[in-house]
């Protein structure tokens, strides 16, 4: 009983910890003039979401790009983990401990060091200032924790079900698609929303990489957070966190979808 309650007693501050701020950032965004110390605005006003529906930094396209890109990425950096984890956990090859290694060597070299590196060698092949070179450099930060959740759960699930789905007549791709991706689907949701909120909220990396020519919301964010305009900055961090929130909602949706479908098999 006790146990009980200290839960929830951890749940409730965790959770006014998390919508206090989220709540203020809320009442910022339709502030006029709020002086300290007053409790409340002293005015409201229309004017940032008349900005940011309106204005010139052009929402729905902003958030429609940032999107598609932190997916490729989340998409490709689970795809890598996966592959990477079943290597690395269900077989033995010589260089193993190194692999090992190299899934780590990203989270080594401190941002600037890295975004100022990567730079230099995308511009000699042609991919500064382009989508595909913002999506690698997005990649290279996300692939270490992709890498990592994918090969717990890998660890985890193993492969036996899978052998004798094989066994019993499965070819090995309906084996992996029909027995082990439904029991990696916790770790694959998890991998999946590391990899988006990563690139999502890549904001160097992509300054420098897509050279102000490959616009994401975290680009048009950052300017206004230090601009001191609080109103606009706080608009448009609802619009970022809203955005993310969304984006997981559909990923908890289509993982428990497909679960459904399984389990009705």
């Amino acid at each position: 009983m006790k146990k009980n309650l200290l839960m929830k007693a951890v749940l409730a501050v965790t959770l006014f910890c998390i919508f206090l701020p989220m709540g203020v950032v809320l009442l910022w965004s339709i502030t006029e003039r709020w002086p300290w110390p007053g409790l409340l605005p002293e005015s409201y006003s229309l004017r940032t979401v008349k900005e940011l529906l309106f204005g010139s930094a052009k929402l729905p396209q902003l958030l429609c790009s940032s999107i598609f890109l932190a997916l490729t990425v989340a998409l490709l950096g689970t795809a890598i983990g996966i592959l990477t984890a079943r290597a690395t956990e269900l077989y033995h090859f010589p260089g193993k401990k190194l692999v090992h290694l190299a899934s780590f060597l990203p989270l080594l070299v401190p941002g600037t060091v890295f975004a100022m590196g990567i730079q230099i060698t995308l511009i000699r092949l042609g991919l500064s200032d382009t989508i595909s070179g913002v999506v690698i450099v997005h990649l290279i930060a996300a692939v270490p924790y992709c890498i990592t959740i994918m090969t717990d759960v890998t660890r985890a699930v193993g492969d036996k079900l899978e052998q004798q789905a094989m066994v019993l007549g499965a070819d090995p791709l309906r084996a992996f698609f029909q027995v082990t991706v439904p029991s990696l689907l916790p770790g694959i949701l998890s991998s999946m929303s590391m990899g988006f909120i990563l690139s999502y909220s890549q904001y160097f990396t992509t300054l420098m990489v897509g050279g102000g020519r490959i616009k994401t919301i975290a680009l048009v964010l950052v300017p206004y957070i230090q601009s001191g305009d609080r109103a606009l900055s706080a608009v448009y961090s609802v619009a970022f966190v809203g955005s993310a929130l969304a984006v997981f909602f559909v990923f908890e949706t289509v993982i428990h979808v497909y679960q459904k479908r399984g389990e009705s098999r």
